[in-house]
Formats: structure tokens, C-alpha cells, sequence
């Protein structure tokens, strides 16, 4: 018999997870966090929080994380009717990535960025981008990620860029700087 959503409740444990939307706010592709944030509500996700206009969001569920996936890129569609790509990450799991950059957080010269990919393409991808500059960019492979660091001015025209456009990469990453990753785990 089930229980009662109240009580039931009680039995499970809510855990902190993130949501990376991945194409969030640039081209035609716009969404108010104040939108984002009451689609996730509505949902039933609890402590709802957006962080910058990116499509990061901070929430509660006893949800797992395949389960997620599938509920909010359902939901994303039939609210707002793009098909957005989610990327969910317990907020344990992001603080064990970000902590394990092997790049600190930029400096003058550089931005320092993590990339979320899908299906363990990040080996194939760091294979593959073996012939880059390292005057202007420099990447390493963590679990599930690529950290890369590069040269400020040069991000869109670097050639870890051009590896990050390519048809079989494209639409299985979303990247996030560190900075912005350090905020959503401290």
C-alpha cells in the first residue's frame, strides 16, 4: 500500500543534485530563471535555486539521477517547447570535479572551464584533440569531464573548440567555467 505524499516523505532521503541545461539563453533560445525556477516547483523539486542566467539549477529530489534526466527534459519540452539537453550532477559528485581541476580558477590570461559529456566521450574527444597549442590551451581528462584551460579571447576560436563543434560531440556536452562551478558547491 502506498503511503500518503507527506509520510512517504519521511522514508526518503532528499538529496542536493544540479541541473546543467545545456543551449540555455543564447540564440532564440530564452527562458527567464524566475520560468525555470516555477517549471522545477511545479515539479515537485524543493530548495529550487537558479545561478546566473546559464541553466544552472539547484534542487532537491529522492529521485535517482536517470530518472531526473528523463523527468526534466520532459518537462523543459512541454513547458517551453525547445528540447533542451540535462546534465544531472549530485552537488557531492560536481564538488569531488570541481575539486579535482587540475587548473585553478584562471588568472589574468586565462579562463579555466569544465565540460560535461555524455556517454564517455570525453576519452574519445581527449584522443583526439592531441594536437593543440599549449602557448594558448591545455585540457585533461577527469571522470565524465574535460578541464580545460585557455587563453582569454581565444576560447571560441581555440582549437578545443573547433573539437567541440564537431557533429559527434556537440550535442552530448555543456561546459561551465570554474568560478561559476566553485559558487554552486560552496
Amino acid at each position: 500500500m502506498a503511503m500518503p505524499g507527506a509520510l512517504a516523505t519521511r522514508y526518503h532521503h532528499f538529496m542536493r543534485y544540479v541541473a546543467f541545461l545545456r543551449g540555455i539563453n543564447v540564440g532564440r533560445r530564452t527562458i527567464k530563471m524566475v520560468e525555470l525556477k516555477t517549471c522545477f516547483e511545479d515539479a515537485g523539486y524543493r530548495s529550487v535555486t537558479t545561478i546566473l542566467q546559464t541553466g544552472n539549477v539547484v534542487f532537491e529530489s529522492t529521485s535517482a539521477r536517470a530518472s531526473l534526466k528523463r523527468d526534466i527534459e520532459a518537462r523543459l519540452f512541454a513547458r517551453f517547447n525547445y528540447p533542451v539537453h540535462v546534465q544531472i550532477y549530485s552537488v557531492a559528485a560536481l564538488k569531488r570535479i570541481v575539486d579535482a581541476s587540475p587548473f585553478e580558477s584562471g588568472d589574468a590570461a586565462t579562463h579555466s572551464y569544465v565540460i560535461f559529456f555524455e556517454n564517455g566521450l570525453e576519452k574519445q574527444l581527449v584522443k583526439e584533440a592531441h594536437d593543440l597549442d599549449p602557448d594558448t590551451e591545455s585540457i585533461e581528462r577527469g571522470d565524465g569531464v574535460v578541464y580545460w584551460r585557455v587563453l582569454k579571447g581565444s576560447t571560441l576560436q581555440s582549437g578545443f573548440a573547433h573539437y567541440l563543434t564537431k557533429a559527434r560531440y556537440k550535442n552530448f556536452h555543456t561546459n561551465r567555467n570554474i568560478n561559476t562551478l566553485r559558487k554552486i558547491v560552496d
